[in-house]
């Protein structure tokens, strides 16, 4: 099929119209099903900076890229660009059929000894909406597909190499301000296309941890924790729902 130059420069066009860039340390942007957020909340421990740019939605898939460079403070997280889902959330644990997710991502760049993580990061609490990391969470649940430069989750091991979903973890287990860190990391190097049932996560905390079924998913969030280096983290499809 020939497309006509005319044709080809519109598409360019609303392409780039589309992608939207936040750098402010607080910035969101709606993402059709999610506000993609920069959350600069450990800029202060540490010298750089990151911006983050919405590269695309369709339905409830969106795709965004995050660009960062920080150094000092080695041990410290100087952020957390995320996607937060606005409509998968509200629903306790015993009720959640399925919670099907994808994430297909990479480093498009990426300096050599980077300390960073890439995680979920999803907060469960006794009232049905919260916002995360405050008084309304209960729990913390992390799962990390990704953590370089020898970085660690909050509290130490609980169990190691569990296979949940598919993929081999080890699950670290901690507590933080007034709620309890679980945080899945992976225990298989980098899991760059990841297309699972997260209600698996859910189930064996439950099971396992002791995490009371009457809890409420509060929200659902995806992204990047950098510490230290510099790195373009592009994620090309993500997805998450639950039923």
């Amino acid at each position: 099929m020939h497309l006509s130059t005319t044709f080809i420069s519109t598409l360019a066009f609303v392409a780039l119209a589309s992608a939207q860039t936040i750098t402010g340390p607080f910035d969101c942007v709606p993402a059709g099903n999610y506000n993609l957020c920069a959350n600069l909340w450990g800029r202060q421990a540490g010298v750089g900076g990151q911006n983050s740019t919405l590269v695309s939605t369709n339905g409830n898939n969106v795709a965004w890229n995050t660009v960062w460079n920080w150094a000092n403070g080695p041990n410290s997280v100087k952020s957390y660009s995320n996607v937060e889902s606005t409509v998968a959330k509200g629903i306790q644990l015993a009720n959640i059929k399925s919670a099907p997710t994808t994430w297909t991502w990479e480093y498009a760049s990426q300096s050599s000894g980077i300390r960073a993580d890439v995680a979920y990061d999803i907060w469960t609490g006794v009232p049905q909406s919260g916002t995360a990391a405050s008084s309304a969470s209960s729990y913390e649940i992390m799962i990390w597909l990704s953590g370089l430069g020898g970085i660690q989750p909050v509290g130490s091991p609980v169990a190691t190499n569990i296979t949940v979903a598919g993929h081999r973890f080890d699950l670290w287990r901690g507590p933080n301000t007034n709620w309890q860190v679980l945080s899945f990391k992976t225990a298989e190097g980098d899991i760059n296309d990841f297309n699972v049932d997260l209600n698996e996560f859910f189930q064996y905390i439950v099971q396992n941890e002791g995490v009371a079924s009457t809890q409420f998913v509060q929200s659902i969030q995806a992204g990047t924790e950098p510490f230290t280096g510099s790195a373009n983290l592009v994620t090309s499809n993500y997805s998450v729902s639950i039923n």
